[in-house]
């Protein structure tokens, strides 16, 4: 029986790009159906809400979602979507693996690291934030649970596991933020304890930024928190070419979201001329939290294979063509 996967085409380029992502998984054999839901400025324009209640029951009820970029309007009153989905379910681990590949203009040939970042506590939990009435004071509250750390620490340490990783680097700051941070620490230092046969390492943030930038081939798999993996692993995406090159999977108890982390570039919406590569490589992540590996290594080959050779890429790889030739050069590979 086939699996249906809800899928939000998003706005600007998203319609594009998802497109070119489910023709290729068809192509791979994925035998999905999908139901299409809308969110973000689409959804806003045809109900008047950026999360209709009809997309997050879609969401439940198929369990896993490609989901586009979506764009939050700018002001007052509205809340980031993508918070608003992690909140609503929970989704508690943000997976954002880079990946060098040859032909790419990056300054790096052999990078391989996944970023694994609490997606619900920390500074982002949205807690006490206030600015006093003459507008001269503002505060913010972070907080960190036990439950939430060690929830995330296991995770990235079962992912390294299952993958075959072989280090796990906490990234924190609790020579300064002692309590928050302190707690973080202390409890990556005890699951460490139960995975013997996998390397751990720790480091303060500011250092993590300097030695991935000097030497990013020393890590592996990082786990740490909110506002320092948000930040880290948009540094991890321009180690390989930007956020072109850069997907990430939201991951909760009983439900997934598989998205582009780059924006919806509405000055180039409909002119078919957006690099489709992080959507699909969303999609392969997804392949791959489903258990399909045979297809998510096929469409990684063809893909691998399109960006070194240079058949049909996109302005942003050095080539001239746009998202169909692109795409259809993936899927002759397939």
């Amino acid at each position: 029986m086939s699996r249906t996967i809800t899928v939000i085409p998003g706005d600007g380029i998203g319609p594009d790009i998802v497109e070119s992502a489910t023709a290729i998984l068809d192509k791979a054999g994925c035998d999905f159906e999908y139901e299409y839901v809308d969110a973000g400025l689409t959804a806003l324009e045809k109900t008047g809400e950026l999360l209709p209640q009809n997309t997050l029951d879609a969401i439940e009820r198929n369990g896993v979602t490609l989901k586009g970029p979506l764009t939050t309007p700018v002001g007052e009153g509205f809340t980031s979507i993508n918070v608003s989905l992690r909140k609503h379910f929970s989704l508690y681990a943000n997976v954002r693996p880079v990946l060098s590949f040859t032909g790419t203009q990056a300054r790096y040939e052999n990078i391989d690291i996944i970023t694994i970042r609490e997606n619900t506590e920390g500074m982002y939990s949205g807690l006490g934030q206030k600015v006093s009435e003459d507008g001269n004071e503002a505060e913010a509250v972070s907080k960190i649970t036990r439950e939430g750390a060690e929830r995330i620490v296991r995770f990235a340490y079962e992912t390294a596991r299952r993958e075959g990783r072989k280090k796990v680097t906490a990234v924190h700051k609790a020579n300064i933020l002692k309590s928050t941070s302190g707690l973080f620490l202390k409890v990556a230092r005890e699951i460490a304890e139960e995975y013997p046969d996998i390397e751990s390492t720790e480091m303060i943030v500011d250092a993590a930024c300097m030695r991935l930038v000097m030497n990013p081939e020393e890590f592996d798999v990082i786990v740490t928190t909110n506002l320092f993996g948000d930040i880290l692993s948009d540094l991890c995406a321009g180690l390989v070419g930007g956020l072109g090159m850069a997907p990430g999977a939201n991951i909760g108890k009983d439900c997934a979201i598989f998205e582009a982390v780059h924006g919806s570039a509405p000055d180039i919406a409909g002119k078919n001329l957006a690099n489709p590569t992080s959507v699909i490589l969303a999609s392969i992540q997804m392949l791959e939290y489903l258990g399909m590996q045979e297809q998510a290594e096929k469409i990684t080959k063809a893909l691998e294979d399109v960006i070194s050779s240079g058949d049909r890429t996109t302005r942003d790889l050095g080539g001239s063509h746009g998202t169909t030739d692109f795409t259809q050069a993936v899927i002759e590979r397939l």
